[in-house]
């Protein structure tokens, strides 16, 4: 179902807020035989319209429409028009001055919200590039180190060391890669302003899916998976979901120090569906919990040996991803030890196409 136009949604607003006006004043009138507080009620309802609405035009609107009202139903002689009387005329002036005042002042206030939100983005983009700068730096240098001494000495090495040296290069360019894939996806979902196509992905296909792509990543790490016996379909963009997936098990995996367990679960009900990605690990520091996903930060102790880290953008994706589906992500540390994050995704778009079929 489309979303209602603007212009329609604006002007239901109005007329709604106009309706109840004319109501509360037939009824002050009806008990008490006076309309003196009239003039008052439409008065506060051209400003609420003003102020609730966008632009000028519905506030202009609900000011005319007002001062015909008032005229009209209100003012001796009822249910006649009379615009001789100066109290009248003075009546309108005041409905159309409230009616500009308040739209001025709601312009005001929405483009000092914009400009304080893209100001927020600005401080934000520039934290991504420094971090992001930071963290490419040592890969780089390490995948332009490590292929100049081969290729200067490739003849003074061993099999092995080759070996070594070749797989500490694959390392970093996977890792090169993911920091990749994690910034063109946070770019791309940041402003906000990126419809997800969601399509209806079978929960066991895109699990197998998430555990094949991490068993080649970190082989020798195991994760216990739980899930519905039913078959499920849960709607989402399948690909971006299991970015998500991974980027919270390859978090665990690398900053999860002490981990002995990692677990996968799923819950479903009609509404929405609950992914549960835990470990037993080091847990996450109370000040870190609080901006985990906001900002360039990880699981545990930033590492203070020129090791690789890209938790906080891997995590500041994942936010903005089930963000863009309309669900909740949050993190928390376990009473018996170690983390959870959690994230939902809705459901309903999946039950209504069945309902409908």
């Amino acid at each position: 179902m489309s979303k209602m136009p603007k212009f329609a949604k604006n002007a239901l607003i109005t007329a709604f807020i106009l309706c109840t006006c004319f109501v509360c004043c037939l009824i002050i009138q009806s008990l008490f035989h006076n309309t003196s507080l009239v003039p008052t009620i439409f008065v506060l309802g051209v400003f609420v319209t003003a102020f609730i609405t966008k632009g000028y035009i519905y506030g202009i609107i609900a000011s005319l429409i007002s001062v015909i009202a008032v005229n009209f139903a209100f003012t001796f002689p009822f249910f006649a028009f009379d615009f001789t009387i100066p109290e009248n005329i003075l009546s309108a002036i005041i409905l159309f001055v409230v009616s500009w005042i308040t739209c001025g002042l709601s312009a005001q206030i929405a483009s000092q919200e914009a400009l304080k939100a893209e100001s927020e983005k600005e401080r934000m983009r520039a934290n991504l590039l420094r971090a992001v700068s930071h963290d490419l730096r040592t890969p780089l240098t390490t995948i332009y180190g490590s292929t100049s001494a081969l290729l200067e000495n490739y003849g003074s090495f061993s099999d092995e060391q080759k070996t070594k040296i070749l797989k500490g290069i694959q390392e970093d360019a996977q890792w090169l890669s993911r920091m990749v894939e994690n910034l063109l996806s946070i770019t791309k979902l940041a402003d906000g302003n990126v419809k997800i196509i969601k399509t209806d992905t079978v929960l066991d296909e895109l699990l197998d899916s998430v555990l094949v792509k991490f068993a080649k990543r970190y082989p020798e790490q195991n994760v216990s998976i739980s899930m519905p016996e039913e078959f499920t379909i849960i709607p989402m963009d399948a690909l971006l979901i299991q970015q998500v997936i991974i980027n919270i098990l390859d978090n665990a995996a690398q900053h999860a120090k002490g981990m002995t367990k990692l677990s996968l679960k799923v819950y479903t009900s009609r509404k929405k569906a609950l992914f549960e990605i835990s470990d037993d690990g080091c847990g996450i520091t109370p000040e870190k919990l609080k901006t985990i996903f906001s900002g360039y930060c990880a699981s545990c102790e930033m590492p203070s040996d020129g090791t690789k880290n890209n938790a906080g953008i891997g995590l500041s994706v994942c936010a903005s991803i089930i963000k863009a589906h309309g669900g909740e992500i949050f993190a928390e540390n376990l009473a018996k030890g170690g983390c959870a994050f959690r994230f939902t995704l809705p459901m309903e778009d999946s039950y209504d196409e069945q309902q409908q079929i």
